[in-house]
């Protein structure tokens, strides 16, 4: 990939950065490669990432960052102008010398440019090359990588390192005492076999994996393992979460909607393993390096499989898929067509391969 630029950034004049963040959970964990990269080029700098509040905790403990500020995602035509003009206010106020956009949208470009950053790093998507002092051009190639690729790939065109390229994230000590004890106060202690189970996917039912299939694998853990089973999801998840929990003979720790994701991190963390579909959370696991099944049917496998030696795919492959939507409008064959006598089979092999 080439970058476009009349200015050549000196690592000994940057002292403040700018990283605006993705909005997305997943996007976010397969982003900090590129922020450890970053750090790592221009170590006497402090880095400020503006994100949305709900993918902060990724953030607020990793050693990378320094600072991270809110940016509130407003409805509303006047309450979003105001949420505008406070963050410029904000960012004109810090005086950064580089903004690094991981974020492709338009409105990322012209908060930084309005918001007086001296050098604006960023992909040349979206019509914002004129807001761009660094205007990276995708090449081909970049469009069929890994996610984690395509943000590694703005860092390395700009010329700096990458040596890490597997995320790596952070429990604060307090998320890990508040689960230790929700997990206690529910019989679960330290010595105990947890099993997680994620059967949510914010984007859309056609990433979901049956909720009865889930269930099935929930009670074989516990019958056949002895194990505790804790259901995981976002607030918006529970009726999904209820559904499983419901349909097991066996009783499950019912999590889902009842966290902060700082505490679910630190809950995932806990886990011996975890079956899941495509979403930020199996992300989440996948930096913690937890052993992961996770199930693919609409999605791009190649692009945004976890990234851990200690994750298996199950997937079949079928004339539609990958198709991307949020909604199967045919007979949902990637997912229905995955049996979970298959997917038993993998944590199976799991369990020995980890000696867990």
């Amino acid at each position: 990939m080439k970058v476009r630029s009349r200015y050549k950034i000196s690592t000994e004049g940057i002292k403040k950065i700018l990283i605006r963040s993705t909005n997305w959970v997943g996007d976010t964990v397969m982003m900090i490669p590129s922020l450890v990269a970053i750090k790592k080029a221009f170590p006497h700098a402090q880095i400020t990432v503006l994100a949305t509040p709900w993918v902060i905790p990724l953030l607020e403990n990793h050693p990378a960052v320094d600072r991270t500020m809110i940016m509130e995602k407003s409805k509303g035509l006047l309450k979003s102008f105001k949420e505008l003009a406070r963050i410029i206010s904000l960012l004109r106020g810090e005086r950064f010398d580089m903004a690094v956009l991981f974020q492709n949208a338009f409105e990322a470009a012209f908060l930084a440019y309005i918001g007086r950053v001296r050098y604006i790093v960023g992909y040349d998507t979206d019509r914002r090359g004129f807001f761009l002092t660094h205007k990276v051009k995708r090449d081909r190639d970049i469009f069929s990588a890994h996610q984690i690729e395509y943000f590694i790939g703005l860092i390395e065109a700009m010329g700096w390192q990458v040596e890490e390229r597997e995320p790596i994230l952070y429990v604060n000590d307090e998320d890990v005492k508040s689960t230790s004890l929700m997990l206690s106060s529910m019989g679960i202690e330290d010595n105990l076999f947890v099993v997680g189970i994620n059967p949510g996917a914010v984007y859309g039912s056609a990433k979901r994996w049956p909720e009865d299939r889930f269930a099935v694998i929930g009670d074989w853990a516990a019958k056949r393992w002895d194990a505790r089973v804790v259901i995981f999801g976002s607030f918006s998840e529970r009726e999904i979460a209820a559904n499983v929990s419901n349909l097991m003979h066996t009783n499950p720790a019912n999590l889902c909607g009842q966290t902060t994701l700082g505490q679910a991190m630190a809950l995932i963390k806990r886990c011996n393993l975890f079956v899941t579909n495509d979403s930020g959370l199996m992300h989440i696991a996948a930096a913690f390096n937890i052993p992961i099944v996770a199930i693919f049917g609409p999605t791009d496998h190649v692009v945004t499989s976890p990234v851990s030696r200690d994750a298996r795919v199950v997937r079949h492959s079928v004339g539609c898929s990958p198709c991307l939507k949020e909604v199967c409008p045919f007979d949902h064959k990637c997912m229905l067509s995955i049996e979970p006598e298959e997917v038993w089979a993998e944590l199976e092999r799991l369990k020995r391969e980890f000696k867990i």
